[in-house]
């Protein structure tokens, strides 16, 4: 789903992308499965990242960065998502190291003001005839870099 940036509420740091929800999304009491906040967050970040070049296409082909795995998915519910519709996902870079990364997201009501789950994504750079953890490319790494949150000033 593509809504036009003035549809996306403001934030001072990331990226807030609206991802629907489907009906078959929904568990039995008509909200949000759980497990499906994953795969919400994972069709946020993928439009963002795709459009600044780095997408999984032509298999193997695909730019090196697309190759990595989650290492660590935490989340905290804060209100249902009741039926279908647009989400606002807000996602940041908290860490972006040498191989790995450190989101934060936020799912909110499309008007910002109902936050439903917040959490973290960790996710390493992995090489594909290894296995093993390897650097980013400068690409990512110029991507990155707008998503990174900025650090709190000191008290």
């Amino acid at each position: 789903m593509n809504h036009a940036a003035v549809d996306r509420p403001a934030v001072e740091f990331g990226h807030v992308e609206h991802v629907p929800v489907h009906f078959d999304d929904l568990d039995a009491m008509g909200i949000l499965h759980n497990a499906r906040y994953a795969v919400l967050l994972e069709r946020a970040l993928t439009p963002y990242w795709t459009a600044r070049g780095i997408a999984f296409q032509n298999g193997p082909h695909s730019p090196p960065d697309v190759f990595h795995a989650v290492r660590e998915f935490s989340i905290t519910y804060r209100a249902p998502i009741t039926g279908t519709g647009p989400v606002a996902v807000h996602f940041w870079l908290e860490h972006f190291g040498t191989t790995s990364a450190r989101y934060g997201f936020e799912f909110r009501s499309v008007d910002g003001g109902t936050r439903y789950a917040d959490g973290t994504r960790s996710i390493v750079r992995l090489d594909p005839a290894s296995m093993r953890p390897t650097g980013w490319t400068e690409a990512a790494r110029a991507v990155a870099a707008t998503l990174l949150r900025p650090a709190p000033l000191p008290a």
